[in-house]
């Protein structure tokens, strides 16, 4: 396994999605964020073709010890006939050929352990490499949204909402990282749209019973 391949996926699972933000915002421009996202789809390619290799090797080591386990059969029986025919010379010499060929397949037994633990490795940075790249494009997807809100309402907004918005962050990432040392399992943090759609209907609820009281007065004062 290529050793710069596993600095960039260390390096790319170690980077803070909010410095990212952070300099989309000074910047005013989504132009990291989207280099980002590009650097991790091409070590997603350079993992997956390591991994490729990976696996290329262990079945071609799989495959010699297929030939090998077949050749010392062969010369199992050779030297069998080599007894037979009083040539014990001969039998030696075969089963010589059996020892070097036995330890050819302890060799490429290691080589199919090392290759599967090497695909194994592999695997779970893909898994970790998607799923970062999952989060990158959600961070994205939302600084453009908060970006279009402010054009439209003033940066002051956009400002307050992403100083809050960090805040709740901080506070998730505190409580996960407590449940997890404790043996838990954190809670899945929610989607930014999602918690403001949520803040909306209870807004509306609000008004609603508001509305509802209003009326409510207003009848009983009818009535009197």
């Amino acid at each position: 396994m290529a050793e710069s391949i596993l600095v960039r996926v260390r390096r790319l699972l170690s980077a803070r999605i909010e410095d990212s933000v952070d300099a989309m915002e000074r910047a005013n421009n989504d132009g990291v964020m989207r280099e980002a996202i590009r650097e991790v789809d091409r070590t997603i390619d350079a993992v997956r073709g390591d991994q490729e290799r990976a696996m290329t090797r262990r079945l071609q080591a799989a495959r010699q010890t297929e030939m090998i386990a077949r050749k010392v059969e062969e010369l199992t029986a050779k030297a069998r006939f080599a007894v037979d025919g009083g040539r014990d010379d001969l039998a030696e010499g075969a089963l010589k050929r059996q020892i070097d060929l036995e330890q050819q397949t302890s060799n490429l037994a290691d080589v199919q352990d090392l290759a599967r633990e090497e695909e194994a490795k592999l695997d779970e940075s893909l898994a970790a490499l998607r799923g970062r790249k999952a989060q990158m494009q959600e961070a994205l997807a939302a600084f453009e949204i908060a970006r279009a809100d402010a054009s439209m309402g003033g940066d002051g907004g956009f400002s307050q909402a992403r100083h809050v918005e960090h805040k709740v962050e901080q506070a998730e990432a505190a409580f996960d990282r407590a449940m997890s040392g404790a043996g838990g399992v954190g809670f899945a943090r929610g989607d930014v749209g999602a918690l403001n759609s949520v803040a909306e209907i209870d807004a509306m609820q609000k008004n609603a019973s508001v509305a509802q009281r209003l009326a409510a007065l207003k009848q009983a004062s009818k009535a009197a």
